[in-house]
């Protein structure tokens, strides 16, 4: 992956409750995160669903928008203050020209769609408590990260539930 981190030029910050990316725009950019905290929701009937969650040393995107180029649903916003490095469509493009660099992009890639296949058969398929031990054991860090009220949200219980089984 430091071969991808690498390719950035630009970095910037995005201050607490700053959006990174709305809903209805185009981002074709990648971002590594440096320090700081984001989440990817989408508003179903104006209640948030958090959908991805990304803190230091974490690449995130909106891969929807930026495979495509058109817009999305996502809104990618920091919950504290967060220094990324853009990635640019056209840097990666750029990278990908070597034969070799298509191996690690195709890893990085296959990475995030299994991720997210992860998460969606949690939601559909295991209690609250089981969602809740398989994030603990798959992204421990993510509890010292991420407000419980945000970890709440993403896996789809209330803010009391999840305190119940951080108790248990």
């Amino acid at each position: 992956m430091k071969e991808i981190i690498e390719l950035s030029h630009k970095e910037i910050i995005v201050h607490r409750n700053q959006f990174l990316k709305v809903k209805g725009s185009i981002d074709t950019n990648f971002y590594y995160i440096c320090s700081g905290s984001l989440r990817i929701y989408v508003l179903d009937d104006y209640e948030e669903q958090i959908i991805r969650f990304g803190y230091k040393d974490n690449l995130i995107v909106s891969l929807d928008s930026f495979l495509t180029a058109k817009p999305s649903d996502l809104y990618i916003q920091a919950i504290k203050k967060t220094v990324v490095k853009v990635i640019t469509k056209e840097q990666i493009n750029s990278f990908l020209e070597i034969e070799k660099n298509q191996h690690l992009w195709t890893k990085v890639l296959e990475n995030l769609i299994v991720q997210q296949m992860e998460r969606e058969i949690d939601i559909l398929r295991n209690s609250p408590k089981e969602r809740y031990e398989r994030v603990l054991k798959r992204s421990p860090q993510l509890f010292q990260e991420i407000p419980n009220r945000h970890i709440a949200n993403y896996l789809r219980m209330s803010a009391e539930t999840l305190s119940r089984l951080k108790k248990s």
